[in-house]
C-alpha cells in the first residue's frame, strides 16, 4: 500500500505555508527591501514563478507574512489593558510583557519590526496595531492627556523589544525581565498614575 495521495487543496495549502514561513523568517532577518522572491522561495523549496502565482507581487507576500502577527508587532504580544481595573493592574500587566520582549519573538513580528522604518506598509501596519494598543491603553488611564500618556508608554516598550530584538545592546542581554520591570515600574506607574500633571 503506497503513500496517500493529499487532495490538491491541501497540498496548495501546505505550500503556502511553507511560502509563508520563509517569508516571514527572511523579512525578519534582513527586512522588506533586502528580501527577494528568489530567496524566499529557494527557502521554501519552490519555484520563484509559484511563489508569484500565489501571492501575485512582494508587497501582498509581506503584507500576508505579517497579517498573521499583526496583533503582536512592536510589543511581543497583544496588551490586554481593558481587563484591569488599576493603574497598578496596568503596570503590573504591562511589565509581564517583558519575557515575551525579551524572549524569542515571532518571526511575523521581527519582520514587521525590522521594515517598519524603511518599508511604508510595514510603518503604517504598525501605526494601526500600535494604534490599537493604544487605543485600549487609553481607556485605561485617566486624566485629559491620557492618549498621550498611553502613546508614551507603548513607546517606551516598544524601544525596549527595539533595543533587544534588533540593536541586540550588549545592556540588555541576559539580563532578566524581572529586572528591567523593577526600573520600569515608577516610570509607568507615573505615566498611568491620575496624578500626573
Amino acid at each position: 500500500m503506497g503513500e496517500r495521495v493529499l487532495p490538491r487543496a491541501e497540498r496548495r495549502r501546505r505550500t503556502e505555508g511553507r511560502i509563508l514561513d520563509a517569508a516571514r523568517a527572511l523579512f525578519a532577518e534582513v527586512g522588506y527591501e533586502r528580501a527577494t522572491i528568489r530567496a524566499i522561495a529557494r527557502s521554501a523549496e519552490v519555484d520563484p514563478a509559484l511563489v508569484m502565482q500565489y501571492f501575485g507581487s512582494k508587497q501582498e507576500l509581506f503584507q500576508q507574512s505579517v497579517r498573521v502577527t499583526a496583533v503582536d508587532t512592536a510589543t511581543g504580544t497583544e496588551t490586554d489593558a481593558d481587563t484591569g481595573t488599576g493603574a497598578e493592574d496596568l503596570v503590573e500587566r504591562l511589565l509581564g510583557t517583558l519575557g515575551a520582549k525579551m524572549g524569542e519573538m515571532p518571526q511575523g513580528s521581527l519582520a514587521m519590526m525590522r521594515s517598519m522604518l524603511t518599508h511604508p506598509e510595514a510603518a503604517t501596519s504598525a501605526r494601526q496595531v500600535l494604534g490599537a494598543q493604544i487605543d485600549r491603553l487609553t481607556e485605561s488611564i485617566h486624566g485629559e492627556d491620557a492618549r498621550l500618556r498611553a502613546a508614551l508608554i507603548m513607546t517606551v516598550m516598544v524601544g525596549v523589544t527595539v533595543g533587544n530584538q534588533l540593536l541586540e545592546l550588549d545592556e540588555l542581554r541576559g539580563v532578566p525581565p524581572e529586572e528591567i520591570a523593577r526600573l520600569l515600574r515608577p516610570s509607568l506607574r507615573a505615566l498611568t498614575g491620575p496624578d500626573v500633571s
